[in-house]
């Protein structure tokens, strides 16, 4: 959990660097590839993180730029990109919580918990699927960036 917004915004500015790494790694020939038929794609996935990351900004109490819920991918994987980035970007200018306000209990999906808490929630969750995205990166044959250290293809160089 978050005690502080400073330790909030010093994560999240490593998170979402990674993640974006992640989503410049994709090609759009390669976007629609899943580790079997009817799983998650990297487009899904990169889309998905683009709305939780939205949402969770708005349900923190935020004025961030969403994706309307419900709106289909864009065509290209650089918009999933880009959208992504400026939602990235503005809770960099918008997050300027008290210590006091990261304890606080917010309304989070029918109940109750610390805004702090809720945070990291949002981090995990998005280190939990960009992890599946690079293993799908690897599948399509696309370079995997170092995002929490080097990668086999970094260190090999």
């Amino acid at each position: 959990m978050y005690r502080t917004t400073e330790d909030f915004l010093q994560d999240w500015s490593a998170s979402a660097a990674g993640t974006l790494a992640v989503f410049k790694a994709i090609t759009d020939e390669k976007k629609e590839t899943a580790i079997v038929e009817g799983h998650n794609t990297l487009n899904w996935l990169a889309w998905h993180l683009t709305g939780t990351a939205g949402a969770f900004g708005l349900i923190a109490g935020l004025q961030i730029p969403a994706a309307e819920r419900g709106a289909p991918a864009p065509d290209r994987i650089a918009d999933v990109a880009a959208k992504y980035e400026e939602i990235a970007e503005a809770y960099k200018t918008e997050a300027k919580w008290t210590d006091e306000q990261m304890a606080e209990e917010i309304s989070v999906f029918g109940g109750k918990m610390p805004r702090g808490q809720f945070l990291r929630k949002l981090i995990d969750h998005q280190t939990h699927h960009r992890g599946q995205m690079t293993v799908l990166l690897r599948q399509a044959g696309l370079p995997v960036p170092g995002v929490l250290g080097p990668t086999r293809e970094m260190q090999a160089k």
